[in-house]
This record gives structure tokens, C-alpha cells and sequence, in this order.
């Protein structure tokens, strides 16, 4: 087994409401969930997991306000240094006449800027294999699942008792 590959114990469950009730109870029994996929956003699902809010709106927020400074700025000195034309009798600085352009530049730098962050982050790169756990989960089944590559068997077996008392519908193990 390679170094940076994960053994991973997961179960997965036919609807989001028994998905929702068996983290309580993995909660409840102290058990470190390694990750939660869903088909579909499970509302309510952040909450019980524990996890805060994303502060990647932050950044969304950077890119956006650079985006709207190096369309303004540019323009600005694009008409007013570097090319300054009358264009039908407007002053040379015309800030209203830079507003479109500005809006524009601050919508593209942000979603560039996020949609890298957002890659880079999750390790989505072109060429990059992705590790599924089960095809389905990406179409009709909830999927909890456990790292359990340093665990002793003892361990295995209490969490698959967890799977079998929170209705599991189906427990596997893969490499990944």
C-alpha cells in the first residue's frame, strides 16, 4: 500500500434524514468522521457536522475589488496619460463613462479568482484522478465514512456495529 493512500470504512444510507440521524449518533459517540458525501446540498447537514462557515467569500470579495481597481485604473490612465481623445466633448476623465467596463472587470477577476481558489483547494486540476468511494453517491446514496488505516480491528468492528444500529443500508471498504 502506497504511502499517501487512506483505507476507508463507509457506509452508505437511502435517504438524507437517516444520514442526518446517524452523524448525531457518530457525534454522540465521540466517532471522528473522515467525511460526509451527498448527492445533492442536505440542508441542515453543517450544523450537525460541526462545520463553520466557509470564508471564502472573503476572498471572493478581494478578487472582485481587484478586478474593479485595475479596470478603473487602467482606464483611467489609458484616457487620460496614455491615449487621451475627446470622445464628443467629454472630459478625458469620464467616470461614468467607466462604469460598465469597471463592473465587468470586477465580475471576471472574481470568477477567476474563485474558480481557482475553489481548485486549488479541493485538489481538482485537470489530469487529476478522483477518488470516488462509490459511483453511486454521486446519484442516489448518502455515504458516511471513517479513516480506519491506523485502526485496529476492535475498531473496525465498533463501527461497523455503528453502521448496522444506524440502518445502513450497505458497509464497504476501499483503498483510495
Amino acid at each position: 500500500m502506497a504511502s499517501n493512500s487512506k483505507k476507508v470504512l463507509f457506509g452508505l444510507y437511502n435517504d438524507e434524514e437517516d444520514l442526518k440521524s446517524a452523524i448525531k449518533v457518530a457525534n454522540e459517540g465521540h466517532l471522528d468522521i473522515m467525511d460526509v458525501y451527498t448527492p445533492f446540498p442536505v440542508h441542515g447537514l453543517d450544523p450537525v457536522l460541526g462545520l463553520k462557515e466557509s470564508r471564502l467569500h472573503y476572498l471572493g470579495f478581494i478578487y472582485g475589488a481587484t478586478g474593479a481597481s485595475f479596470g478603473f485604473l487602467t482606464m483611467s490612465w489609458i484616457f487620460t496619460r496614455d491615449w487621451p481623445i475627446m470622445f464628443g466633448g467629454k472630459p478625458y476623465w469620464s467616470v461614468p463613462a467607466f462604469i460598465p467596463i469597471t463592473f465587468e472587470m470586477t465580475v471576471l477577476f472574481a470568477a477567476w479568482g474563485m474558480t481557482i481558489t475553489f481548485y486549488t483547494i479541493c485538489g481538482m486540476w485537470p489530469g487529476v484522478k478522483a477518488k470516488t468511494l462509490d459511483d453511486r453517491i454521486t446519484d442516489d446514496k448518502f455515504c458516511v465514512a471513517f479513516d480506519v488505516t491506523d485502526a485496529s480491528e476492535g475498531d473496525v468492528d465498533h463501527l461497523k456495529g455503528f453502521f448496522s444500529r444506524t440502518n445502513a443500508a450497505e458497509v464497504n471498504v476501499k483503498t483510495i
